[in-house]
């Protein structure tokens, strides 16, 4: 547990091994050796490296499900993301599901929805017709707004992971544990974003996509795909008519209504005939002038993640687990936990 624990917590505060050597004194080949489990260091060099990661010594102790399965997509050849930081990202969502699935494991492994299968849609070459199929694959109704996306998803058994991170040139990502289907979403997004990176994730493992598409053409396609399925085109044209001129503040009802951005909106009115490509251009010019899309106003409503609370919490009130372990699984205060659970 110590090596994967170590290589947590290093790349958690962004630190080469390098850097991490040179702030404890030893060498780099030494953390190699540590987190290799090659070597494991005395006492002291343990208290040293607790200190400079912001960790307690029992941190570095504590237990790792290593019995689950990863696949995780790989980063685009063209990201922004350091290899150092998509290497953090990945060890995060081990550690992560490592927790959740202890919890799973505690409450006898049959407490999630069985799966739906992975790239199992085939693609068409019509972009509102994989959107209505995205909708069918995750059990939502062909047209109208979807609800509480977390909530749907989640249902229908794939994993949710609101990851914690500042980092501007990460959003999310998706892969499969023990064959489950999974998606991260960066959780410090606007509501919209987080809906529209699901939508996005949930595309490029519900799609048998064809081996001859690069990288760039199945991000655009994914993100095509989440975007008709967050707004079909008949509920476009329902909501904003055959024509515009351009787009006007009005529309913002509409975001409001389907979870969206209106920059969505707008992209999703020019594909469907509804605004002219220069009209869409020209509302994009507007918005980059006042601050770009961080600025945007939308009020859709919060999602966020309750499943691993309450699998934790019910294994605690029902399965006997000490609220000691029902805190260390979630990294809670011991009083929260205990709060939840009613017990004084």
């Amino acid at each position: 547990m110590f090596e994967r624990n170590l290589k947590y917590y290093r790349l958690k505060n962004n630190l080469t091994k390098k850097e991490l050597a040179s702030r404890v004194g030893v060498s780099a080949m030494s953390i190699t050796h540590y987190e290799n489990g090659d070597r494991y260091p005395d006492m002291d060099i343990i208290k040293k490296l607790a200190s400079v990661l912001g960790v307690s010594a029992i941190d570095f102790i504590a237990s790792r499900n290593l019995g689950l399965q990863f696949e995780h997509e790989r980063f685009r050849k063209n990201s922004k993301l350091s290899k150092m930081r998509q290497e953090y990202i990945r060890e995060s969502v081990e550690e992560y599901f490592g927790r959740f699935f202890d919890a799973v494991e505690m409450l006898g492994g049959d407490v999630l929805p069985e799966s739906p299968g992975i790239r199992e849609i085939p693609l068409n070459d019509d972009v509102e017709v994989n959107g209505r199929a995205l909708r069918k694959y995750l059990g939502v109704a062909e047209s109208g707004p979807v609800g509480n996306l977390v909530e749907i998803i989640e249902n229908k058994g794939i994993l949710l992971y609101m990851f914690d991170s500042d980092d501007p040139d990460f959003s999310g990502m998706n892969g499969t544990v023990n064959g489950r289907p999974y998606i991260v979403v960066k959780k410090n997004m606007t509501a919209d974003r987080i809906r529209t990176t699901i939508g996005h994730e949930a595309a490029h493992f519900a799609f048998d996509w064809p081996e001859e598409l690069g990288d760039r053409e199945i991000e655009d396609l994914a993100t095509a795909i989440g975007g008709a399925f967050l707004l079909p085109k008949e509920d476009a044209i329902r909501e904003l008519g055959l024509r515009r001129r351009s787009v006007t503040k009005d529309m913002y009802l509409v975001c409001e209504e389907y979870g969206i951005a209106l920059s969505l909106l707008a992209i999703r009115a020019r594909n469907c005939g509804i605004i002219s490509e220069s009209a869409c251009r020209d509302y994009f010019i507007a918005l980059n002038k006042n601050g770009g899309r961080k600025n945007e106003k939308v009020n859709a409503a919060k999602e966020s993640s309750h499943l691993f609370e309450q699998l934790v919490y019910r294994a605690v009130t029902e399965e006997g687990i000490s609220i000691q372990r029902g805190a260390e699984l979630l990294k809670q205060p011991y009083d929260v936990v205990a709060e939840y659970c009613g017990i004084a």
